[in-house]
């Protein structure tokens, strides 16, 4: 990537992931907001009908039930789930969802936290990529 926007992050799960960005307008819950083919299926959220299958979902903080861990971890082992997600405050339940599939099914998602003025500058639609390790975390675009 050339000319690349590099946003430094707070790691939460690790992992590597690459898509086109899908910056939500307002959080989705993962149970309930997200159907088992991982298309939005709230009716009444801005993006319904948009599948965030390998993309990198961007969102400013999490929304809904503990049950939500559950359905991040079918959605990732059905290889729907997106390639990454970031979010500008930690979620302990999606969070719980991509460690519970990394333990089980040795599939990774990274989870990263970024502020909101970075938030705020990240761009709908842009291919992106999240970085998450021990040693540090971020989104390249």
């Amino acid at each position: 990537m050339t000319n690349s926007t590099i946003i430094q992050a707070t790691a939460l799960t690790y992992g590597h992931g690459t898509g086109q960005v899908l910056k939500l307008d307002d959080p989705v819950s993962f149970w309930g907001g997200i159907d088992h083919n991982g298309m939005i299926n709230d009716v009444h959220h801005p993006q319904h009908g948009v599948y965030v299958t390998e993309r990198v979902l961007a969102m400013t903080s999490g929304r809904g039930s503990s049950s939500g861990a559950y359905c991040l971890m079918e959605l990732l082992r059905l290889d729907l789930a997106p390639a990454g997600i970031v979010l500008c405050e930690p979620d302990g339940i999606i969070s719980l969802g991509a460690l519970a599939a990394a333990e089980i099914y040795d599939k990774w998602l990274p989870i990263i936290e970024i502020s909101l003025s970075d938030f705020e500058i990240l761009q709908d639609g842009v291919t992106a990529k999240v970085d998450s390790a021990v040693t540090g975390a971020s989104i390249t675009y």
